[in-house]
């Protein structure tokens, strides 16, 4: 009994040491929020404010929530004594014996309810009360993702390059050993629809790991500090569960270019992602990434190396790929269908709507009680899904036509002025975007050429004007503005809108002689569109090379 008592007198003295040394490292440790003057301007507009302590260097303020340190240097502290009672604290030698003291008490009245309470359950404070988590643990929970690459139809192009994310993250001491580093984090662009949020889950799924999903609405708070409190949660719940994916859907909501639209608790949260992206290292094992549909939005900050460094652009799907897409779907679907009749019927459709597309169909065939589906279910619902309350981009034959001549005509301008793209098709154009820092003026003007190519080919060929024109148009005077204004490329010394419109006509007539010189390839060009709607450069310069 003795022995038990000893054991226990033992027991006690090392919990109370530890608890000691823990209340030490924690009250020499200062975990208070840092803000920055302009968010206690903020706090103090909208009243938020309820103490204010100056203890050098920081000024301490309390909210009903919250408690923050502004670097003092530099605070107006006339102003806030003003509207505040200010405490002025300074540090005192029986300051430190008073908190040890004190968690000595704290330590010894702990020990001493633990002995009481021994007949609880384990891991419970209180009897028949289990553990619980915080909020905001539940808010950085983990899941396990069960898609695979299997359950995304098309996009081959784009798996193969995550391929090398999965390996990474599956077996990372292999790259550790070589030194070898993988981007930070990978930014999926593209329209609403082609499936990013579903790309992101099959990489986790693949590499088995744990998938933190995170929407960038809701990353941003209305109360001051929280939405960069919810990031610094996030990683640091992934960095313990490494190796994982952190994903942020619509990142563009909380990363849009700062300035434009200022915004204090947006621009905080952003300060805290861009902190939270440079804060660990490549072979950490956490792979950030994020989706978005308005990548030009993004703050600058966000895409340069070492955050966002590898971007994946996922344009709408081709006829091959809709033709993989509509199998997938019809999978577990009895059906009767010609599914190239089908893919070639719904150019424009993203995966999305070739999703409702199915489900509309599927419904339709319930109805007329047949037990599969049939192109007559299609044909029935296509125009509702294209003209009713879902509305998606669809062409007609006609369509198709025009879509195909203007497209043709920017490819084979591209290519002959050699201007980097990576696709151009019926439905889609990407035109990379330079990074070079110094761009000639022959450069510039290639790329408004590529923007007039489409229009004139339409007038030239079709003998018309269409409204797909328009944003080519307007992106054209803005480049050719910047040639003037911004870099000063034009005849005189003082910039003019009438240079600029003069520059325009002098471009719009040297593509058009420049078109008709060349209608046998645009031609060829606009076979191949109307067969595989897609063209690259490698297709497009064979084209050149097979007539000229």
């Amino acid at each position: 009994m003795r022995r038990f008592r000893w054991d226990n007198l033992k027991i006690a003295a090392a919990g109370v040491a530890l608890l000691v040394i823990l209340g030490l490292v924690l009250a020499l440790r200062d975990n208070t929020r840092l803000i920055s003057g302009e968010q206690l301007k903020v706090l103090m507009r909208k009243q938020l404010v309820t103490r204010v302590v100056l203890d050098e260097p920081y000024l301490y303020v309390r909210t009903a929530r919250m408690r923050y340190k502004v670097p003092a240097r530099g605070i107006d502290l006339a102003e806030v004594a003003d509207r505040y009672p200010l405490e002025v604290r300074g540090s005192h030698p029986l300051a430190w014996l008073t908190a040890l003291l004190g968690l000595l008490a704290l330590g010894g009245g702990a020990l001493w309810l633990l002995r009481r309470r021994q007949g609880s359950e384990p891991g419970s404070l209180v009897e028949g009360e289990p553990l619980r988590e915080s909020a905001s643990a539940e808010t950085v929970a983990p899941t396990r993702s069960t898609v695979r690459f299997r359950d995304v139809a098309g996009m081959e192009d784009v798996k193969a390059d995550l391929a090398e994310i999965i390996d990474f993250l599956r077996h990372p001491g292999k790259y550790r050993k070589l030194d070898v580093r993988l981007p930070k984090g990978v930014l999926l662009a593209g329209p609403p629809g082609v499936g990013k949020t579903w790309l992101a889950k099959a990489v986790a799924g693949e590499a088995g790991v744990p998938f933190f999903y995170q929407s960038g609405a809701n990353i941003v708070e209305i109360y001051v500090g929280m939405g960069a409190k919810r990031v610094h949660e996030l990683f640091q719940a992934a960095k313990r569960q490494a190796p994982a994916i952190v994903f942020i859907d619509e990142i563009d909501a909380v990363g849009k270019s700062r300035g434009e639209g200022r915004n204090d608790e947006r621009e905080a949260t952003l300060n805290q992602l861009l902190t939270e992206m440079d804060g660990f290292e490549s072979g950490s094992g956490v792979i950030v990434m994020a989706a978005t549909n308005r990548i030009e939005m993004l703050d600058p900050a966000l895409l340069r190396p070492g955050r966002f460094d590898r971007r994946i652009h996922i344009s709408l799907p081709d006829e091959r790929e809709r033709r993989a897409i509509l199998e997938l779907y019809l999978r577990k679907k009895p059906h009767a269908l010609d599914l190239d009749r089908l893919a070639h019927l719904t150019v424009g459709f993203s995966p999305a709507a070739l999703s409702t597309l199915v489900n509309e169909a599927a419904l339709h065939a319930l109805r007329r009680g047949s037990k599969r589906l049939e192109d007559a279910d299609f044909e029935a619902v296509i125009e509702a899904v294209v003209s009713g309350k879902r509305k998606i981009l669809s062409f007609s034959e006609e369509e198709r036509r025009i879509q195909a001549v203007y497209q043709s005509a920017k490819a084979l301008v591209a290519t002959w002025y050699d201007v980097p793209f990576e696709k151009i098709g019926i439905v889609t154009t990407r035109l990379e975007e330079t990074e070079r820092e110094i761009l000639s003026r022959g450069d510039l003007l290639a790329r408004i050429k590529v923007r007039l190519a489409g229009p004139i080919a339409t007038r030239e060929v079709l003998g018309e004007r269409y409204s797909n024109a328009a944003e080519d148009l307007a992106r054209a005077r803005r480049e050719a503005q910047s040639v003037i204004f911004d870099y000063g490329m034009g005849e005189g010394m003082l910039p003019s809108q009438e240079e600029v419109e003069s520059l325009l006509a002098e471009l719009f007539e040297e593509t058009a002689a420049m078109l008709r010189k060349l209608e046998s390839a645009r031609k060829a060009i606009e076979e191949h569109l109307l067969r595989h709607e897609n063209i690259d450069p490698l297709q497009a310069r064979e084209i050149l090379r097979a007539l000229f």
